[in-house]
């Protein structure tokens, strides 16, 4: 269906009343005043944005395929409601916020999921609009867990009949001051740590056996359906050999088994071969039909697996010599670092050992099937023993357990591990609510053990696998595109702020952004180099276009970037750069059809300032004007600083204020048509339908729509079509 003129805006309440955006809806559709101010009355006089392009098509004052956009989300849109219709009402173009990036199409296993494109394209081609893909390549938004696979060093081939015994869990039952749960009879009677054992005596026998059971421990993280070999180190005492009944797992599924213990024969080492249900595991015993004593001293849980040589690799570290310590609640005596040891304790010890907990939070999340080990100098004035566990704090929910930790009244060494099994874990936890004392804690740390049967790949081999990688990204996209989407941001965001050695800025890098930037992006430019990292995406997004039903004539490649008005190094060093990518002398020579132009602007109310700005818009139209390339404003919104330099939120903002974001919007798309020749008229694209809400990770509260949160039209909407060619309304308002 294709969606015609509606006086889309001036009224919420009547557009939610609409089920659907059918044509006889749209045809006859219009709407109440926008408020009942006598100063807004003017607003309703205006028709929707794209009433004035086709004016200035008609009248030949722009280029005839100029294309007026607004960003929106593709998931929002898909829903065909009042996103819709907004975008179908007012403007001829969409650009999808995120939903064609990177990292919004490609899965942890490199595996693509295009499902939210292909709809997003069948409405849009439904509506009648055509879309501005955003983006191919580009250093954020990345899926940079799968990027890093890709190029991570190699391992050495071993000869795989050469297996070695790992261990996954070992538990030291000495440790042990409480099951994890027991339904045993009161006749039965626990021993904790007695000669370095936990001891059960069962004086007479109870049926049926399984009266008597236990879970000794819980929280072993294992992989599910792989073979591994438990050993239990433990010893009977009573009349007759004890037949025991265990489980790995927990209430619902695990592996059962059963297995004898022979008395009179001291301690012996039972082993068995275990397959594990789930993920997250329990060690249960049951046997009631044995009286007696049964003594459980250790626990082992191991695999074999080709030989791997490894080193530790620190992931965070606490040394506790300056400020930053552990932290924590429930304890009597919070963490304190007092001579570069870190000192925290109880009084008495509370009902529960999470009672009392000791929280470390390194600020990243333990990743999901990753053993981690923790390591720490500890000591305490009372000997005793600790849990400690992974924990993602949204529901509290566990996500693996160490082994229990002794103490004694000396400094050791200790070293425990444990497998992350669950999502979202930022902390690790010190259960320490049974412990009665002060413990003291140094050099804390948490690492890894990776493999050093590895070598790094070359350059060029990580070159190699990175464009591989980089033509099934943009291959992907364009066959979900199926040839409809014929504009695309080629490259985003490509040139830095840092001035080279030839006095032009560098493109972005890993070496020259900042930490927090780093840490969330993947710079394909480090490895595919400066040049052939923009050549790679342009030649890539040429040939998949025409291999999947796309019109080689009709495909507009843009390079786009921010802060081009008034950093004139910035725009100057894009320009250059676009030389060096279109060198006619390559050996295989690229096009790039236009340059977007973000123009996320602040509209201030100092005049010097304001005046700067405008001049410094003039400038940088006329200096991509003499590109010769298209030009797209890609991302125009705008924010409000005052004269005072403070940035005003939209409920905030007075009138005067308002009429003053209306001006500038007039002068920034006049301007855009008085100084960019008609043939590289691209379009206009507005980065934000709505003022921005105030918990928004983009210029959150700022008022930088054309409607009001309500869909309300604002005096911005004006000033926008005014830019247009509307007439100035306000003019006449009475």
């Amino acid at each position: 269906m294709k969606l015609k003129n509606i006086n889309f805006g001036l009224g919420l309440v009547a557009l939610l009343a609409l089920s659907s955006c059918a044509d006889d809806k749209f045809s006859e559709y219009r709407t109440d005043m926008t408020k009942n101010l006598k100063e807004y009355q003017y607003l309703n006089n205006y028709e929707p944005l794209k009433k004035y392009v086709e004016d200035m098509k008609a009248s030949g004052k722009c280029n005839p395929d100029f294309k007026l956009g607004i960003a929106l989300a593709a998931p929002d849109f898909n829903k065909q409601e009042l996103v819709y219709c907004l975008a179908g009402s007012n403007f001829e173009e969409m650009t999808a916020g995120n939903a064609m990036k990177y990292a919004s199409c490609v899965k942890d296993d490199g595996t693509f999921d295009f499902n939210t494109v292909k709809d997003f394209v069948t409405n849009a081609q439904d509506a009648g609009l055509t879309i501005y893909g955003h983006t191919l390549a580009w250093h954020s938004q990345q899926n940079k867990k799968y990027l890093s696979k890709l190029i991570a060093d190699k391992e050495i081939q071993v000869d795989p009949s050469q297996k070695v015994e790992k261990t996954d869990y070992q538990l030291d039952c000495s440790t042990l001051t409480k099951y994890d749960w027991s339904g045993s009879p009161e006749s039965v009677k626990t021993e904790w740590n007695k000669d370095g054992a936990v001891v059960i005596t069962n004086p007479e026998p109870i049926e049926p056996f399984y009266s008597l059971q236990y879970w000794l421990v819980n929280g072993i993280s294992l992989d599910e359906g792989k073979e591994y070999k438990l050993t239990i180190e433990c010893k009977a005492e009573g009349a007759s050999d004890a037949n025991i009944h265990f489980k790995l797992g927990n209430w619902s599924v695990g592996d059962e088994q059963e297995f004898t213990i022979p008395v009179g024969k001291g301690y012996q080492k039972k082993v068995l071969s275990v397959s594990p249900k789930t993920a997250n595991n329990g060690i249960m015993f049951q046997h009631g039909d044995f009286a007696g004593k049964i003594y459980w001293k250790s626990i082992t849980i191991s695999h074999m697996e080709t030989p791997v040589m490894e080193i530790p690799s620190t992931v965070a570290k606490l040394d506790f010599e300056g400020e930053e310590s552990l932290g924590g609640w429930g304890m009597d005596h919070t963490p304190k670092n007092v001579n570069g040891v870190c000192q925290v304790g109880n009084d008495a010890a509370k009902s529960a050992d999470w009672n009392a907990q000791v929280n470390f939070e390194p600020g990243f999340i333990f990743e999901n099937g990753t053993t981690y080990h923790l390591k720490m100098k500890i000591k305490g004035t009372v000997a005793g023993t600790f849990s400690a566990a992974f924990q993602n704090p949204d529901g509290y929910k566990g996500c693996g357990n160490f082994q229990n930790i002794s103490v004694t009244k000396d400094w050791k060494e200790v070293d425990v591990t444990a497998k992350c099994n669950g999502d979202g874990a930022s902390r690790l936890l010190l259960n320490i609510g049974l412990y009665a004392g002060t413990l003291y804690i140094d050099d804390f740390e948490v690492y890894i053990m990776k493999s050093a049967n590895s070598i790094p790949l070359t350059d060029e081999e990580k070159k190699s696998r990175l464009t591989d990688a980089m033509g099934k990204w943009i291959d992907g996209m364009m066959e979900a595109t199926n040839g409809y989407v014929t504009s695309w941001d080629v490259v985003n965001e490509a040139i830095s702020g840092k001035k080279g050695a030839d006095g032009f800025n560098e493109l972005q890098h890993a070496t020259n952004a900042l930490p927090s930037d780093v840490a969330n992006s993947f710079y394909w430019q480090d490895y595919l180099g400066d040049i052939d990292y923009v050549r790679t995406a342009v030649r890539d997004a040429r040939k998949s276009f025409a291999k999947h039903n796309g019109d080689p004539s009709k495909l507009k490649l843009f390079i786009n970037d921010y802060n081009l008005e008034g950093y004139w190094d910035k725009l100057k060093s894009l320009i250059h750069w676009i030389g060096l990518w279109e060198d006619p002398n390559a050996e295989e020579p690229v096009v790039i059809d236009g340059i977007g132009t973000q123009m996320h602007v602040t509209c201030y109310g100092d005049e010097t300032k304001q005046a700067k700005l405008k001049s410094d818009i003039e400038e940088m139209f006329k200096l991509l004007a003499n590109t010769g390339k298209l030009v797209k404003i890609s991302e125009l919104d705008m924010a409000y600083e005052d004269e005072a330099g403070t940035s005003v939120t939209f409920d905030k903002m007075t009138e005067e204020q308002h009429k003053q974001m209306r001006s500038f919007y007039t002068f920034i798309i006049q301007k855009y048509f008085e100084l960019i020749p008609q043939a590289q008229q691209y379009g206009i694209t507005q980065w934000c339908a709505t003022d921005s809400p105030k918990d928004s990770g983009w210029r959150a509260g700022c008022p930088t729509g054309l409607w009001d949160s309500n869909y309300l039209r604002k005096h911005t909407y004006a000033g926008f079509a005014v830019g247009l060619g509307a007439p100035e309304y306000w003019k006449e308002a009475k």
